[in-house]
C-alpha cells in the first residue's frame, strides 16, 4: 500500500485528500495516515493541510525494497531478482550473498546495500562503498556450467550492466576487459564474480556489482579516474527505478547467456568493449607484455599480439592505454 500512495503523490503536483486517497485505495483514512507518516519516517518529506490533504514535497535519495520489487514484477523476471534483499549496511553484499548461497538459497537472489563496510574489487582491493548515492549489489545464481566458464559470465553481466547504462542514461557507457564499465577514459562500474565449485561444476556464483550514480565528488586519490551517472548526465537518477532497471536487463542478458549467446550478441559485446584496438601490457611470469588487444574469446579471454606472438589472457591485470 506504501508503494501505491507513493505513486499516487508522485503523479500529482496537487494536494491529494486522505478522503481521495482511501477511496483509490480502498482502505481506511487512519491507514492512509500510517502509511504517509511510514514515509515520512523513510525520509520523504510531505506536507499535509487541513481540508486539503497530503502533497509530495521530496525524495529522499534510497533505495526502496517494495518499489524496486513492484518494478520488477510489473518487467516480469525469470530469474535475477526473484529475491530481493535491500540492507541499510552491510560487510560486503558479495559475502552475505555467499553466506546465504551456503545455507540454501535458490538463485536468483539479489541483495544491495546503501553501504558497504568492507566492499570489495579485484585483486583483494578496496571498494569503497559509503552511504553515499552508489549502487552496490550482488545476484546469486546457480548455473549448470563449468567452473571454467567462470570468466566468460563476468563478461555477461558487463555487457548488461553497460547496456543498462546505455538505455537508461543516454551516456556511450563501454566496457573495459573484463570487469569494469567506462564513460570516457574514468571508471563508472566494477564487478566482482565470485563462485564456490566441485571439480567439474559450479555449485553458485555471486556476481558483486558497484555502480556510481550519484555522487557528486571523489577522494583525491581516484578523482581523476572515477566518475558517476550524476556528473556524466547533470541528473540526479531515481536509484530504485535505475536499479529494477539494471536487474531486468542482467536477468535478460544472463538467461540468455545460460543457454547459449548469439553470434549477434557477442559482436554487440565486442563493439562496446573499449580494450579491442587498445595497446595494453600484461604480467606473465614476472615479464611485462605489451601488444594489441585484438580480440575477446567466447570464453572471455582477452587476445593480446605482441608483434612475435599471440597470447590469451583470462585473468590477472591488465593495463590499457588511455585508459586509467
Amino acid at each position: 500500500m506504501k508503494s501505491h500512495i507513493l505513486k499516487i503523490l508522485k503523479s500529482s503536483a496537487e494536494y491529494i485528500s486522505g478522503e481521495d486517497l482511501s477511496r483509490e485505495l480502498n482502505v481506511s483514512r487512519t491507514a492512509v495516515w500510517k502509511n504517509i507518516n511510514a514515509l515520512k519516517e523513510e525520509g520523504y518529506v510531505i506536507s499535509s493541510v487541513r481540508n486539503k490533504g497530503y502533497r509530495l514535497e521530496q525524495c529522499p535519495d534510497i533505495l526502496d525494497e517494495e518499489i524496486i520489487k513492484n518494478k520488477l514484477q510489473t518487467k516480469k523476471v525469470k530469474t535475477v531478482g526473484t529475491g530481493l534483499s535491500i540492507l541499510k549496511t552491510v560487510d560486503s553484499t558479495n559475502e552475505e550473498v555467499k553466506r546465504r548461497a551456503a545455507n540454501g538459497e535458490p538463485e536468483g537472489l539479489v541483495v544491495a546495500a546503501e553501504e558497504q563496510t568492507a566492499g570489495k574489487g579485484r585483486l583483494g582491493r578496496n571498494w569503497q562503498s559509503h552511504a553515499d548515492g552508489g549502487v552496490y549489489f550482488t545476484i546469486l545464481i546457480r548455473p549448470e556450467l563449468p567452473p571454467s566458464d567462470i570468466a566468460s559470465i563476468t563478461l555477461a553481466a558487463g555487457y548488461a550492466v553497460c547496456l543498462a547504462v546505455r538505455s537508461y542514461t543516454g551516456c556511450d557507457a563501454r566496457i573495459k576487459w573484463p570487469n569494469d564499465i567506462i564513460i570516457g577514459t574514468k571508471k563508472v562500474c566494477g564487478i566482482l564474480t565470485e563462485m564456490a565449485a566441485q571439480s567439474d561444476r559450479l555449485d553458485y556464483v555471486a556476481i558483486g556489482i558497484g555502480i556510481n550514480v550519484n555522487q557528486s565528488k571523489f577522494p583525491d586519490e581516484i578523482k581523476d579516474k572515477a566518475t558517476s551517472l550524476l556528473l556524466e548526465t547533470g541528473n540526479k537518477l531515481d536509484r530504485s527505478d535505475f536499479l529494477a532497471a539494471v536487474i531486468k536487463q542482467l536477468d535478460t542478458v544472463l538467461n540468455s547467456f545460460l543457454v547459449s549467446l548469439s553470434i549477434t550478441e557477442f559482436s554487440d559485446f565486442k563493439n562496446l568493449c573499449a580494450t579491442i584496438g587498445r595497446t595494453v601490457s600484461v604480467e606473465r611470469n614476472g615479464v611485462t607484455l605489451t601488444g594489441t588487444a585484438d580480440d575477446i574469446t567466447t570464453k572471455g579471454e582477452l587476445i593480446i599480439n605482441t608483434g612475435s606472438q599471440t597470447i590469451s589472457v583470462n585473468s590477472g591485470e591488465v593495463t590499457v592505454q588511455g585508459i586509467y
